[in-house]
């Protein structure tokens, strides 16, 4: 969707996929080191979380594709229109096909870690692709636009193609915490700067329209981009650190109470000794 909805979207499912793994891959690590701090530190509890997330992308993705094709102003699943004798809302049909290929990630992942027909390290090899499609799709997505618009959808290519190769490490490299918060960092900032494309291209309210062609807004919004990524960060130092505080905190209540049980069976034992 060419308007400000169609970029909050995409914006909203990345920063929550973002924000969720800003979560879970640094109680998993900690979890990996202090193997009796948590249930989810198994194997078998992290592999159902993988197979959740598989269906909720899944989920996302048949949301994403069905507003693409049905909104009001959308093809229909009318791709070509005989009578005009143009291709039909192509822009849409574009947004859609990101979305499938985001949706057969989503399957991918079902099967990988819901069943041993796959080998699990499949889910990271078709997320890879995902990614990968949707820069792709994005590279081809600009023509004959203003130089703004150009300018706002290259940025955000560094980051899916970043994200596509840094995934693609990980079907190698599995575990590697560095990979994983680095591909975490760069999924929130492809969802907030999808909501900043947005609110520049199509501000909402009747805020006030940037100039396309002021080589001025070009400059602020590279900086402006950087920001995004540095307030990325923030949040998984943030993240990060009150995850591994609640670890440590609950490592040493469960030390707490052991060395408690112990002195009881001490006691216990001696008091049968006098008796």
């Amino acid at each position: 969707m060419g308007n400000f909805k169609g970029h909050a979207l995409p914006g909203s499912f990345f920063l929550l996929f973002g924000l969720w793994w800003s979560v879970k891959y640094p109680l998993k690590y900690a979890c990996r080191k202090n193997k009796n701090a948590c249930y989810l530190g198994s194997r078998a509890g992290f592999q159902r979380l993988e197979f959740v997330e598989g269906i909720i992308k899944a989920v996302f993705a048949l949301i994403g594709m069905v507003a693409e094709q049905f909104v009001p102003d959308g093809p229909h699943l009318k791709l070509y229109n005989y009578e005009k004798k143009h291709w039909d809302h192509l822009m849409n049909w574009q947004h859609a096909t990101m979305y499938l290929f985001y949706g057969i990630s989503g399957l991918v992942d079902i099967v990988a870690h819901g069943t041993n027909a796959l080998p699990v390290a499949m889910d990271r090899m078709m997320l890879s692709l995902a990614v990968f499609i949707e820069g792709f799709l994005f590279c081809y997505h600009l023509h004959g636009r203003a130089m703004l618009d150009v300018h706002v959808h290259q940025l955000l290519l560094f980051a899916i193609f970043g994200a596509a190769v840094c995934i693609f490490l990980e079907v190698f490299f599995r575990g590697s915490i560095v990979l994983e918060m680095l591909r975490t960092s760069l999924c929130i900032l492809q969802g907030s700067w999808f909501w900043q494309i947005g609110f520049v291209l199509y501000p909402p309210n009747g805020s006030p329209e940037w100039n396309q062609m002021d080589h001025t807004n070009m400059m602020f919004l590279t900086m402006c981009y950087c920001w995004h990524y540095a307030f990325a960060f923030l949040i998984l130092a943030v993240n990060y650190t009150i995850v591994s505080w609640a670890v440590r905190s609950k490592v040493k209540q469960s030390q707490s109470m052991e060395m408690g049980l112990l002195k009881t069976s001490e006691r216990d034992q001696e008091s049968e000794d006098e008796i």
